[in-house]
């Protein structure tokens, strides 16, 4: 099952997961948003993953002030996020169906098992 790792910012969290899957050499897919379009499929995928508060990256100030923080309604933030997948939090770890919001080394070690 392949490792996708999506990110639109190098911050640390990006850092550690990229250096968490090289020193144990498992292969990954680094997905850069800025480059790579995402699709509504994908972003269903995330908020199934995890929940549609989570994947939001809610401590950004231009997140803050974007109408997606005072919504509940699930489409309306898909189209935000297809629109602008800066609202993200970064990185979103993929592997199949789960799903890792920010850095979490002890749910990355059960990716690799």
């Amino acid at each position: 099952m392949a490792i996708q790792l999506y990110w639109h910012k190098r911050n640390f969290d990006t850092q550690k997961a990229e250096r968490f899957f090289k020193e144990r050499r498992v292969p990954y897919q680094s997905v850069d948003l800025k480059k790579h379009r995402l699709g509504q499929r994908e972003v269903e995928v995330f908020i199934r993953g995890s929940s549609v508060r989570e994947i939001l990256d809610l401590e950004d100030i231009k997140v803050k002030s974007h109408p997606v923080a005072y919504t509940d309604q699930t489409q309306s933030i898909i189209g935000y996020i297809l629109e602008d997948p800066r609202l993200l939090r970064s990185p979103i770890i993929r592997s199949g169906n789960v799903i890792i919001v920010g850095y979490d080394e002890a749910r990355l070690s059960t990716l690799n098992t």
